[in-house]
Parts: structure tokens; sequence; C-alpha cells
């Protein structure tokens, strides 16, 4: 990040600000503030999961085996790949290379798109097959083998933890939508990225947070 102004796009200082320097270092410092109640909000449903599974770790054995790990690893190289596109992002914008932002902010778009497409199937055959959350559940398998009776704890996390996780995904994808917007304007370059900086984070942490996910509740049996 750079204080001097750019020729093509000038980036006002807000008022409050003595300096762009002072601008950008407020932001980043506001941005991990807001990231750390992120990881704690995810944090208390990690150490619920870690308590129940420890209680019945033979439920969620069981849970895990009407999960798709295929589908699951194909969302986490999709997201961890999309993580790399979005540092590419910022590499461009620090060098001048406009257009090469613009792409690598569409693949990332695209790769959001991508994961949502997959979750969304997903979730259409639990919903499909009755292993719901709660009283909701209604799947065969209730009467069945050791475990089973507890399935819907199980399920609960499983749709809690992915679809908290999912509304990050949109999040992320409406702001990368309003980069791409300032970035066809012309808005970053050397001089000015604070914004893909801000967000970038916040997407590596939307794909970090699934890093831990993916394990927890695809490959724990």
């Amino acid at each position: 990040m750079s204080t001097a102004n750019t020729t093509e796009y000038h980036h006002h200082t807000a008022h409050h600000f003595d300096s762009a320097d002072a601008e950008y270092r407020a932001s980043k410092l506001g941005l991990w503030v807001f990231l750390m109640t992120e990881i704690l909000m995810f944090g208390g449903l990690f150490v619920g999961y870690i308590i129940y599974h420890q209680k019945m770790p033979e439920t969620f054995a069981a849970g895990s085996k009407f999960l798709d790990w295929k589908l699951g690893s194909l969302n986490t190289v999709i997201l961890i790949f999309s993580s790399l596109t979005m540092a590419l992002s910022i590499y461009y914008a620090q060098i001048g290379k406009k257009a090469m932002v613009l792409y690598n902010l569409y693949i990332t778009f695209f790769c959001g798109v991508g994961f949502m497409v997959v979750k969304s199937i997903e979730y259409s055959h639990k919903i499909h097959d009755g292993l719901l959350p709660g009283s909701l559940f209604h799947h065969a398998a209730e009467a069945g083998s050791a475990g089973v009776a507890h399935l819907p704890i199980y399920f609960s996390f499983y749709f809690v933890m992915t679809g908290l996780h999912g509304s990050h995904v949109l999040v992320g994808m409406g702001l990368i939508a309003w980069l791409i917007v300032r970035a066809h304007k012309g808005h970053f370059g050397p001089q000015y990225y604070t914004p893909l900086e801000c967000v970038g984070l916040f997407w590596h942490l939307v794909d970090l947070i699934w890093i831990y996910l993916f394990p927890l509740l695809y490959l724990v049996g």
C-alpha cells in the first residue's frame, strides 16, 4: 500500500484520517478485529462439536458415512484454488496489471459459484433422504446399527456449520462482485488496493474454516 496518488484514480482519504497511511492501518486493524469475532463464532461451534464427538464418537462416525467425501474434496480444491486467484488479484494490482486483476477476480467469483452449486447438490440429497437436523430427521437408518440413534445431533452440526459457512461464501461473493465493479472502473493499482486486501483476508478465512470443517464432518468416520 502506497500513500501516493495514482494518475488514473485518486483515492480520497476520509476526513478523520491524517493520511492515507493512517487510513490503511485503521482499515486493516478493523478488519482483523472483525475476523477475530468470526473465529470466536465458529470456535464455539467447533468446541460444541468436540464435546459431542467425545460423548458419542460412533454417532459421528456413522453420520459421516452419509456424506460424499468426493464432493467435499471437490469443494476443498475449489476454495483453495480461489484463495490463490484472490491473492493473485492483489499481486497484479500491486504491479499495475488491471486486466489480470479482473481476470483473477472473475475466477474467484465463479469458484464461489461452483462451491455453492456443489453444496446445493449435497443439501438436496440430504433433504431427499431425510437426513435433516433435530426432530426433522426421518431417515430409515434411525433404527439401524450402533450409533445411528443420535444421528439428528450429527446432522444438526452438519447443517449449522456448513450453512453458516455457506452464508459467508455468499457474502464473500457479494464483496468480490463489488470489487469487480470497482476494478472495471480502474480503482485499483500500485497506489491503492486496500479493498482487495481486506476482502482477500475475509475470503482466506472462509477457505481456512472449510479446511477445518471438511475433515471434521466428512472424514471423521
